[in-house]
């Protein structure tokens, strides 16, 4: 038990730091602590509050590597932390053979600070890990998404969303990423179930993948059909965070066009009128 003890010791310690503010969250009500509520640490690690009870009061011995991943994100974890939360649960961090899924502290300071922008951040695999509010606003609530449903060479293969011909160098350049991330992640059970998965559903992703296509990422746009705000066309750039394998996907829309006007619009109604059916095309 005393594992379970510091476990919770040091969960305790690390949601007390956060301030909601700096995660954006309205700081309502009185507050005993500085630091996030135990509500708060739920909603956004996608865990019961209940858990987060047990978890601190070292009633919950065995988190699986999952629980772990999503308490690290929700925390903001650095790796050195990350690693140590590992530890104290009793499990192994991951491993180099692994597809990494640790967000730096950096990366999630540009989400905070680039609210008109809507951002997501996906792993070698491309699935989508983090995202922000505007980005939930836009293509939908991706914390109600199958696993599958989260990867964006799946939504773009597997017929999830359609896909705009002009995104097939798009389509060509993720083919290549995950060829990439296969050869650098060897041990990534993961990533290797998701290629099978797409070379069964996809002829397109099977074809490209064995003539070993080679694309990189381009500035490309891109259509999305919102449910309530209607199409908007829009700028899809793709960024490397320096040092990893992260990539950040914004989508902008030129200043003063329609779409920009829509799309601050949308930065202030958030999620509430957005369906889980709106498509890219």
């Amino acid at each position: 038990m005393g594992g379970s003890r510091e476990l919770g010791k040091a969960l305790r310690g690390w949601r007390d730091r956060i301030s909601p503010a700096a995660l954006g969250m309205p700081a309502n009500g009185v507050r005993r602590a500085a630091g996030l509520r135990r509500e708060e640490l739920a909603q956004l690690a996608g865990l019961s509050v209940d858990y987060i009870v047990r978890l601190e009061q070292g009633r919950a011995t065995s988190p699986s590597p999952q629980v772990l991943t999503s308490l690290a994100r929700a925390l903001r974890l650095s790796e050195a932390e990350r690693e140590h939360l590992f530890l104290l649960a009793g499990q192994p961090p991951p491993g180099p053979g692994k597809v990494p899924t640790h967000i730096p502290p950096s990366v999630r300071r540009l989400l905070d600070q680039l609210d008109g922008t809507a951002l997501n951040v996906c792993d070698a695999s491309w699935n989508i890990i983090l995202w922000n509010p505007l980005w939930a606003a836009l293509c939908g609530d991706a914390s109600t998404w199958s696993r599958r449903e989260r990867n964006v060479a799946w939504r773009i293969f597997a017929g999830v969303s359609h896909s705009p011909e002009q995104a097939s160098r798009f389509e060509t350049a993720v083919v290549a990423d995950l060829r990439a991330a296969t050869a650098r992640y060897p041990t990534d059970a993961g990533l290797r179930s998701l290629i099978e998965d797409l070379r069964a559903a996809s002829p397109n992703f099977a074809h490209l993948w064995d003539t070993g296509a080679v694309g990189v990422h381009e500035p490309h746009t891109t259509t999305i059909h919102h449910p309530v705000a209607g199409p908007l066309t829009l700028d899809c750039d793709i960024l490397t965070a320096p040092g990893s394998d992260l990539r950040i996907v914004a989508f902008t829309a030129a200043p003063g066009s329609d779409a920009a006007d829509r799309l601050k619009l949308l930065n202030i109604t958030g999620t509430s009128a957005m369906t889980k059916d709106s498509t890219t095309r």
